[in-house]
């Protein structure tokens, strides 16, 4: 008898083969185009990283990566991504804006990753965190492969839970980003992205787990009204 086919484990890197080439459009979509102005947000907050190289873990297609090393035209940057269809998108992008001899994009799970100790003047994870199985492991091996003093970036959708336009915010993610993933894309995967944004703990709690995985000084910054939030911490 034929079995029937597996399914892609949710938040999985097989899952988001199946939505990579039109996962760019989506996000802009979805986020009303905020998404852009986010990403530079979180470039910014990286810092002087001086000449050591960046890593951008959930680089998916390459958005980041490319970001961080247009900033500093001598800047090394290396993307870790669990998805080989997001990675085959990024590194065509990567190689049409002629930033191949700089950004680098590797297969990689991020709660054991292929870096050393220190390796990284900087880490950051863009709409990513909430996909790794265990937030904790993969923040404190962000810690790891960051050198002492270097920051830590994430940035990430979250459910505001106060404010007047809490409830609209809440009235997206529910019910426009799920229909909107399931005309462009998988219904599936956008039903679960929809899932792991409500699920995601409220900026507090998320900066006393990144305090637990080794980080100093962290802060949060609520962005879009609460719809993401930016919290960065320094390696100790």
């Amino acid at each position: 008898m034929n079995k029937p086919p597996t399914q892609p484990a949710d938040g999985s890197g097989a899952m988001f083969d199946g939505i990579a080439p039109r996962y760019d459009l989506l996000n802009r979509l979805m986020s009303l185009g905020l998404d852009r102005r986010w990403r530079r947000l979180l470039v910014d907050a990286l810092g002087d990283v001086g000449d050591d190289p960046v890593l951008d873990v959930a680089t998916g297609t390459g958005d980041i990566a490319m970001a961080i090393a247009r900033r500093d035209p001598t800047m090394e940057v290396v993307g870790l991504d669990p998805s080989a269809g997001m990675l085959a998108v990024g590194r065509d992008k990567v190689a049409s804006a002629g930033l191949g001899e700089r950004v680098r994009l590797v297969s990689g799970d991020a709660q054991a990753m292929p870096f050393a100790d220190g390796e990284f003047g900087a880490s950051c994870i863009a709409f990513g965190i909430r996909n790794v199985p265990d937030r904790s492991q993969g923040l404190q091996e962000m810690a790891r492969v960051t050198r002492r003093g270097g920051r830590v970036v994430v940035l990430e959708l979250g459910e505001p839970r106060a404010g007047w336009l809490a409830p609209l915010v809440r009235l997206h993610v529910h019910h426009v980003v799920p229909r909107l993933g399931a005309w462009l894309s998988n219904d599936e995967a956008y039903r679960y992205l929809q899932a792991s944004i409500a699920a995601f703990p409220p900026p507090d709690e998320f900066v006393a787990l990144m305090e637990g995985a080794g980080l100093e000084a962290v802060t949060a910054r609520p962005l879009g009204w609460g719809a993401a939030n930016l919290f960065v911490g320094t390696v100790s």
